[in-house]
């Protein structure tokens, strides 16, 4: 009996050390980046008069924030479950605030509590809700994405929707929303191709009033509501693509001007007076909104964009910048305080991950942008500040390539030298016109050249092949080389650079094309060698890597493909995984890297695998997995969310 207890205990040890072995492969290194980076911002008062401010900060979760204006203290921190971020804030006339989470839900939050409450989600199907405005009698309206729809919320009757189903037919975004109370219309605006819809709620007609010179824009982005000395009232509408503010007169319905570089995050108003205020350019203004907005008058310089507007109308005027500066301008006497809040910096979502030349993980951070490093040597985190949200990265020599998103923008850096951004290291190297994102970027080193595949801009199908050439500082565009497609992946071999598709283009457009390319591209003479269709009906060629074989190996919604670059063809198919359907995009989605013992590893669709190159099995690790490098030893690198994890094979 004691040899069993014996045998007992130490078949328990063994399996309890092995255990532990197999769970010390994953280590958490935690989150990486960080950030300040605030949204939607309101005034209001709580029950005993207090000015509060109110904001919130991205993160995982996003973090709805309370300022005291008087004396500047912090006075509520609470979490958004399953949010990371709000665009918009407002204040029902019964006095509750609304916050339109990213994740498609709504809470209500009365002023001067610690409490919210999630009512749940807003429409369903509808993952993201942009703008809020206060109607009547304690309604809220609220605006969505991807349905295009348009939704009032009143606490005794829940949620309608108000559009019964899309606003604008094959359009995703009510990007912006405005509420007249005298016409008792509601004013909504759309994207990616532009159209501003007046919504009578009385007698529930829907109008066009954006003018046709204007409807080839991508977005009515923001709107708001001013009134004039002469007693008009007037509808601010920005445009984009540009930064164009239409004034549109809704006495005599007309487009009365257009204002260049207003920003419209948000305006403030003088109500005796009937003057508007706003930031351009980095200058605080003021202007009567029934005359040309050249005679705006400057009041103050060097201040950040608006996000939130507070005039008193007995001398104070209070100003939120996207910067998280409280500015408070004293319309008498004309002096200026300014007060940067002490906003909690939260987590973010990790949205690029590359292993770099200084033997660091570098990653790039969702919305908010910004990069960090862990150094597996010291297990040290270092953030890097100044660049916006990173989509691919690359490096050849000492220096990493960054596609950065919005506007197509390409920088390189140098990781010998300090990280200063007013320095030009990194440094802006070209622009793509009517691209947006890159998240293919491929380095080679002997040419010295780097490589990127493009997707274009909001509402536009057709992304470009893009070279730097290092040795001369040159950038070349081969244009739209994949007709109605992006650029989703990278690889070259012998000459010959591949380019994996995407049918998907910039968000709020529907592809033209049933499946996605794959092209041969001649690097000495820039020319299409040819195209094919490597797996049948697939969205996206989401990764391209050189196989253990010598091919090339590809992964497209689900299927492995091996190429033969020399006789141009498809060599084998086979399918790895079940991959969901189609959504609204695919742009990335697979990862590989071979092992150096010869196996390969993967993350797609959220998990991590082990992929057996003689029998094309694939075995899975690990759930909740994202993105994915491997460092020169075999340790791979993969996201959860905000957090950097390992994995040692």
């Amino acid at each position: 009996m004691k040899l069993l207890k014996l045998f007992c205990l130490l078949f328990a040890f063994a399996f309890v050390k092995t255990a532990k072995a197999q769970q010390d492969k994953f280590v958490n290194h935690g989150p990486q980046l960080t950030a300040t980076m605030i949204q939607g911002s309101i005034f209001l008062k709580d029950a005993k008069g207090n000015l509060l401010l109110y904001t919130v900060v991205r993160g995982e979760p996003a973090h709805l924030l309370a300022f005291n204006v008087k004396t500047k203290a912090l006075v509520l921190d609470v979490p958004l479950p399953k949010s990371d971020g709000a665009w918009d804030l407002a204040q029902s006339t019964d006095g509750t605030l609304y916050v339109p989470g990213a994740g498609g839900k709504l809470f209500s939050h009365k002023p001067g509590t610690k409490n919210i409450t999630d009512l749940g989600n807003a429409l369903p199907n509808e993952t993201y809700l942009w703008n809020l405005t206060a109607g009547k009698n304690g309604e809220v309206f609220g605006a969505t994405y991807p349905g295009c729809r348009l939704f009032r919320y009143h606490p005794k009757d829940g949620f309608t929707d108000l559009a019964n189903g899309p606003l604008v037919a094959g359009e995703n975004y009510v990007r912006s929303l405005a509420f007249d109370t005298k016409r008792n219309i509601l004013y909504a605006g759309v994207g990616s191709h532009a159209h501003l819809v007046a919504i009578n709620l009385t007698t529930k007609e829907k109008k066009e009033i954006l003018p046709a010179k204007y409807q080839d824009r991508e977005f009515v982005y923001s709107l708001e509501m001013v009134k004039g000395t002469d007693g008009q009232d007037r509808l601010l509408a920005l445009l984009t693509a540009g930064q164009t503010t239409l004034v549109y007169n809704l006495a005599t319905q007309k487009v009365e001007q257009e204002v260049v570089d207003m920003d419209m995050k948000a305006v403030g108003t003088d109500v005796k007076k009937s003057l508007l205020y706003y930031t351009s350019k980095g200058s605080l203004k003021r202007v009567d909104a029934s005359k040309n907005f050249n005679t705006a008058i400057t009041l103050a310089t060097d201040i950040a964009a608006a996000t939130a507007f507070h005039n008193d109308n007995a001398g104070n005027l209070y100003v939120l910048t996207v910067k998280g500066k409280l500015l408070h301008y004293h319309t008498s006497t004309k002096k200026i305080q300014i007060t940067a809040l002490k906003i909690p910096s939260q987590p973010i979502p990790i949205n690029a991950i590359m292993y770099g030349p200084d033997k660091k993980v570098w990653t790039g951070g969702y919305l908010a942008g910004g990069h960090a490093t862990f150094d597996p040597a010291t297990n040290k985190n270092t953030k890097y500040a100044g660049l916006d949200q990173t989509e691919g990265m690359s490096f050849m020599g000492s220096k990493i390539y960054f596609g950065i998103y919005p506007k197509g923008r390409f920088y390189t850096y140098d990781v010998t030298q300090a990280w200063n951004t007013v320095k030009s290291n990194p440094k802006l190297i070209f622009e793509e016109k009517d691209q947006s994102r890159s998240f293919a970027v491929h380095a080679l080193p002997k040419l010295q050249k780097v490589y990127f595949g493009t997707v274009p801009e909001y509402g536009k199908l057709g992304g470009v092949l893009a070279m730097y050439d290092e040795a001369n500082h040159k950038h070349t565009s081969f244009g739209e080389v994949l007709e109605k497609q992006s650029v989703a992946s990278l690889a070259s071999k012998d000459g010959v650079l591949i380019l994996g598709g995407s049918i998907s283009g910039g968000l709020g457009v529907k592809p033209e094309r049933k499946e996605a390319e794959l092209m041969f591209w001649d690097m000495k003479t820039n020319q299409t060698i040819t195209k094919l269709v490597p797996v049948a009906g697939a969205a996206a060629i989401t990764c391209l890597i050189n196989g253990p074989d010598g091919n090339i190996w590809g992964i497209a919604d689900g299927h492995l493909f091996i190429l033969d670059v020399a006789q141009q063809k498809v060599l084998s198919v086979q399918k790895l995984y079940d991959y969901p359907p189609f959504g609204s995009h695919i742009w990335r989605s697979a990862f590989l890297a071979i092992h150096p013992s010869g196996d390969i590893y993967g993350t797609d669709n959220g998990k991590l695998f082990k992929l057996y190159p003689s029998t094309k099995k694939v075995e899975f690790l690990a759930e909740n997995a994202g993105l994915m490098v491997m460092d020169p030893t075999g340790k791979i690198y993969f996201k959860r969310g905000t957090e950097l994890w390992s994995y040692t094979p």
